[in-house]
């Protein structure tokens, strides 16, 4: 009878010291590197600059291209300012906006899907060379109360858009800190 309680306790014995093993292999993706040796990723990740995204003036794409502008220069930077460059960051977007639920009766959309493609690149500004390409993209639904509220629907769409740049910029920094990390 002792003995399946004492290989239990040798199996959680085990699982335990690999567990201890593993802990040293940690390395933290963002950190200062003044605390922890291996990090200094945000010093890398600072000095990227970020490209104007070029859209169409005035219209609601152009809103959304500075947001995400915006949001990526602060994700980059944690708000501190930019470092002298060494990579470039250019993006392309596209939007889409679709009905998903369209009320029967009066023909108009009661939900909406707004969506935003982006493409990117990453270049390095001492060769010239491309070394990171990648697309992303982000879908977020909205809901149009009805005709009594168009403030309602053009709110629930700023809001949209506002979700879908923060989904992309958040999306191309963890792209961009896996390149300075791994190297691919």
């Amino acid at each position: 009878m002792w003995w399946p309680e004492t290989r239990r306790w040798a199996r959680l014995a085990a699982v335990l010291l690999l567990a201890g093993l593993n802990a040293g292999c940690f390395q933290p993706l963002y950190g200062n590197s003044a605390v922890v040796h291996t990090a200094g990723l945000d010093n890398r990740l600072a000095a990227v600059k970020v490209e104007p995204i070029n859209a169409p003036s005035a219209t609601p794409l152009a809103r959304v291209s500075v947001q995400i502008r915006n949001e990526l220069i602060y994700d980059l930077t944690g708000g501190a300012g930019e470092l002298s460059p060494t990579h470039k960051l250019t993006v392309q977007l596209a939007a889409t906006n679709v009905q998903v639920i369209v009320d029967v009766n009066s023909g108009r959309p009661d939900v909406q899907n707004y969506g935003i493609d982006a493409s990117y690149q990453l270049t390095d500004l001492r060769t010239g060379k491309v070394v990171v390409t990648g697309s992303t993209f982000s879908r977020v639904s909205y809901n149009i109360p009805g005709q009594e509220q168009r403030f309602a629907g053009a709110r629930g769409l700023r809001d949209a858009e506002n979700r879908a740049a923060k989904v992309i910029a958040d999306s191309i920094q963890s792209r961009l800190a896996s390149y300075f990390v791994a190297g691919t």
